[in-house]
Formats: C-alpha cells, structure tokens, sequence
C-alpha cells in the first residue's frame, strides 16, 4: 500500500435534537468554515447531520434524491472550502430509502456508501445497504462506515488492507443506558452490560486495521417516540415482563438517553490523537497519517456487541419494522414504494440461522462442561 503525505482531517460534532433543516445546515457551515480554517483538507459530518437523530414519523418526509438540495449543499460547501467533506441523509433512491454517506471532493466528484445495518428502529424509516466503497482520492483510498455498522467486526475486515483511512459518521445514543417511558408517567429504567460500540472498541479496531479512523457523532440528549408496532418494539427493551401490563394502555412508548464524547481522530495505532470534550456543536482537527502498513493479520478483534445484541438488532427489530417502513414510506410517496426485497429476506433468513446454530453450539459446549 503505497504512503499518501499527512495532512489535516476534522471531525465534527454536532447536537442531534431535529430541527428545521436550514438552521441544522446554517449549524453545520460554520463548524465547516472552522475547521476548514483550522487547516483541515478533509471534513466529516456526523450521521443525519442535516436533519438530526431519532425515530419520529417525521423521518418519513426528509428523503432527497442524489440531485436534491442537501447534496447541491454539500458540494457547495466542499467547492467554497476547498475540502474533501462527508455526510449522510436519507437517500430517495428508486422505491426505496437509505441512510447513505456521501464523500464529495472539491471539483464535485462524490462517492457513495449506503449504512448495511439499520439500528433497530431505523429500519422503520430506510433500508440496509450491500457492499462497501473505497473512494480514491487525491487523499488517499477512504473507506466509510456509518455508526452501528462500526459494530459488526465483518465490516471491517472488508476494509482490510484496501484503504489508507476510514471514515465513521454516527449519532449513537447511549441506548444501553436508557429509560422507557409510559405516558401515564411510569419511567422503567434499562441498563444492559453491553459497552458502547463506538468507544475503546473503535480505536481496538482501527489498530487492528492498522488505519486512521476519522470519527464524527453528536451531543446533546436524546428522547424520541418509538415507531409502531410498539408492543413488539418496546417488548426487546423492557427486561422483564413484569412492565409489559404497561403496553396495553400506552398510545406511545419514547425511550430518552444521552450521548457520550465519542467525536476524536484515531491513528493507526488506536492512539486518539484529537477529541472533542464538551457538549454541543463543535470540532477537532489533527494531523492525520493515511496508512503505509501491510494489511492486518487474522480476523478482527471481538467487539463488546454481544451475539444476542446483534440478534435482537439485525434480525428481530429489523424483521418488526420492515412492515412499518413499507406503510409508511407508501403513505409519504406512493404505493409503488417499498417493494419485497428477496435479498432483505434471504439476509434475515442467514441471520437467524447463524444465530440459532451459535446458540446451539454454545448450549451443547455448557452441557459438556456440566
């Protein structure tokens, strides 16, 4: 892999309460205009900067096509600044929707990476991507993740070896911290022994990718409702049965939680080498080094998502919410939206089955041990 000289990379974050998109892009140009005269040659936004984070039925009207106003910002800004910038939006594509991130060079040229593993609720509002990108830049080769994909270690081994950094665009509250709250005013706490995937795992990761890891996420507090169905949806919070009574006479269940400073640089090493400490808008520049190693030896490190997790994530929420993005994504643009994707159903299918075979080897290992 041939070494591409250093230069300034930014990461920024951004408080991830909705608000109007033009106050939201007015946010976003100044962090830009910043760190752009911070001396930064690359820029990342965090995940669905433009609109923020959560699970309203509002999600179902920000989808833009590729020529729409957001990415015609998003070249301008990289135009005006003369900086490689990245950031994701809610992508009408054909009859579907996805969460992509969009890499855009100074002269216009634009990469594309669509996120291939929805965050349970998410599902409700866009689709799973396939494959991953490697843009070639005058930078360097940048691979791209966003968020919950960052948990998944087959994620990064596609990257293995065929790029000299990677850039993660997130907004991952701290769900495993939480409360689910009833509106008669019952607030049931959840705390699982899971860690955050995007803390000491990420740098584990990128040192065993033996890249730069660009990160960039959001701040603030988050609250939001859950989309239907919400006695499925909030049954894979809850942990025990004896609060499900709670569902019969919700009309809603929103769940609220926090965000940690998880905004930083890594270098190849898993060295943080910049982070952004305080809450609310802000950034952080560092003088980033693409890589010049040899690619990685063996399979990723195990990151803290436990296989349970990813189950109850990738299968059981994503099986739940497919209807709900079918309804309403043809209630917002049309009946022939959201078509039967066979490869979304062989995927689950696979999903399950791997599932079921590691539960069962596992169970048949612990009767040994017994």
């Amino acid at each position: 892999m041939t070494t591409k000289p250093a230069f300034m990379a930014a990461a920024l974050q951004m408080e991830a309460t909705p608000a109007p998109k033009p106050e939201r892009l007015a946010r976003a140009a100044r962090l830009i205009a910043a760190a752009a005269a911070a001396g930064a040659r690359l820029v990342v936004l965090p995940e669905l900067f433009s609109v923020g984070y959560d699970y309203s039925e509002i999600n179902f009207e920000h989808p833009e096509p590729l020529e729409g106003p957001t990415v015609a910002w998003l070249r301008a800004q990289a135009a005006q600044h003369q900086v490689h910038l990245a950031g994701t939006l809610l992508l009408l594509d054909g009859d579907h929707v996805y969460n992509s991130a969009l890499l855009i060079a100074p002269d216009g040229v634009l990469w594309r990476y669509d996120k291939q593993y929805p965050f349970a609720w998410e599902r409700a509002f866009f689709r799973e991507g396939h494959g991953i990108t490697i843009a070639e830049t005058a930078l360097g080769k940048l691979g791209l993740l966003i968020c919950w994909d960052a948990a998944h270690p087959a994620a990064w081994e596609r990257y293995a070896g065929r790029v000299d950094a990677l850039l993660i665009l997130s907004s991952p509250p701290c769900l495993h911290q939480m409360d689910v709250c009833f509106p008669d005013g019952t607030r049931v706490p959840v705390s699982t022994a899971d860690q955050h995937f995007a803390d000491a795992d990420m740098e584990a990761a990128a040192a065993w990718l033996r890249v730069p890891v660009i990160h960039a996420s959001a701040a603030g507090a988050f609250t939001s409702i859950l989309p239907l169905p919400r006695q499925s949806t909030a049954a894979l919070l809850l942990p025990s049965p004896q609060h499900w009574h709670h569902l019969a006479q919700a009309d809603e269940v929103r769940i609220e939680a926090g965000y940690r400073p998880q905004t930083r640089i890594i270098d190849a090493t898993g060295e943080v080498l910049a982070r952004v400490t305080q809450d609310g808008d802000s950034f952080t520049v560092a003088k980033m080094t693409p890589a010049g190693q040899p690619p990685p030896d063996g399979v990723p490190p195990l990151l803290s998502a436990t296989p349970f997790t990813l189950f109850r994530v990738d299968v059981l929420a994503a099986a739940l919410m497919i209807p709900v993005y079918r309804r309403g994504l043809r209630r917002q643009w049309g009946a022939r939206m959201a078509p039967p994707d066979a490869r979304t159903n062989r995927g689950l299918l696979l999903l399950l089955l791997i599932f079921a075979l590691g539960w069962l080897a596992g169970l048949n290992t612990r009767r040994r041990r017994g």
